[in-house]
């Protein structure tokens, strides 16, 4: 690791750190407190994979939409009109919406195949996007002056690295460049983001293989075709299987390429001195 002891990290001029865990546990509400409050550079592998990697696939999809109404189509073929997504750090619906659900088209349901295709889009922008860490800490440098570094990583990074591998490429690179850090939550703390996510159900990236294997169980569980599945339905019937799927895979990379913290000590975190003194706690547990 990057800090190898709590007096590493307290004594670097220069701190860097990767957030890792399921989205709703706080790694964006760290990352905008740090940068909000100066001297931390704020990069968002979500916002990365949603412009850089995947902007032309959205701006197509609502293209591909745009062009079934009459008049929209007309300005388009024209170039009387300029169709693209207003992504943010804040507001990723449009990468979400992209990646889709599958199901019943009549239900805003994917077919399973365009379904599986957009999730392997997505697989190669998390990892490009990853990997583009080290070019960012650079940039941050050099553009902007920031020596602090916070990677505020997608809820799927886990789904798309080895942590039992010792020569994963995305994570060597990761755990070269800056401090890992999971960000873990309680059994209450799941109960509550499964609780959040039925009321408000949204796409998601999942390795291939479980998603092929719930995709298979669900149709037989419910003894349905591909067609009759309400998307909703089935991406809230997948989502406490993906948060068991992906725990144990975030625990392995806090084992062997990082550290862990508490959900509940992250919110109680106000201010990059709280945060660095928490980092540092974190340190001498390992």
């Amino acid at each position: 690791m990057v800090y190898q002891t709590a007096k590493d990290w307290l004594a670097a001029e220069k701190k860097r750190v990767l957030l890792f865990g399921m989205s709703g546990l706080g790694k964006t509400h760290l990352s905008n407190m740090l940068r909000e409050a100066g001297g931390w550079f704020h990069y968002s592998v979500d916002y990365r994979i949603g412009t850089r990697y995947m902007g032309e696939h959205i701006a197509d999809n609502f293209k591909r939409e745009a062009m079934r109404v009459p008049l929209l189509r007309e300005l388009l073929m024209t170039d009387s009109v300029y169709i693209q997504s207003n992504i943010t750090f804040e507001n990723l619906a449009p990468l979400s919406t992209y990646l889709g659900k599958p199901g019943n088209p009549d239900l805003g349901g994917l077919p399973f195949a365009e379904y599986m295709k957009r999730q392997e889009q997505h697989r190669a922008a998390e990892i490009a996007a990853l990997l583009d860490t080290p070019h960012f800490i650079e940039r941050a440098r050099d553009l902007y002056g920031y020596d602090n570094f916070v990677c505020d990583s997608g809820g799927s990074i886990c789904e798309i690295a080895n942590p039992e591998d010792p020569g994963d490429a995305v994570l060597k690179t990761l755990s070269d460049t800056l401090l890992m850090v999971w960000i873990e939550g309680s059994p209450a703390h799941t109960e509550e983001l499964i609780r959040r996510f039925d009321r408000a159900p949204k796409p998601m990236y999942y390795q291939p293989d479980f998603l092929h294997a719930a995709w298979q169980e669900y149709l037989s569980e419910n003894n349905i075709s591909e067609g009759d599945v309400d998307p909703d339905a089935f991406v809230r019937w997948t989502y406490a299987r993906a948060l068991a799927h992906r725990q144990p895979r975030y625990a392995a990379m806090a084992e062997h390429w990082g550290v862990k913290v508490c959900a509940h000590d992250v919110a109680n975190v106000r201010s990059p001195a709280d945060f660095e003194a928490m980092i540092a706690r974190a340190l001498e547990a390992r």
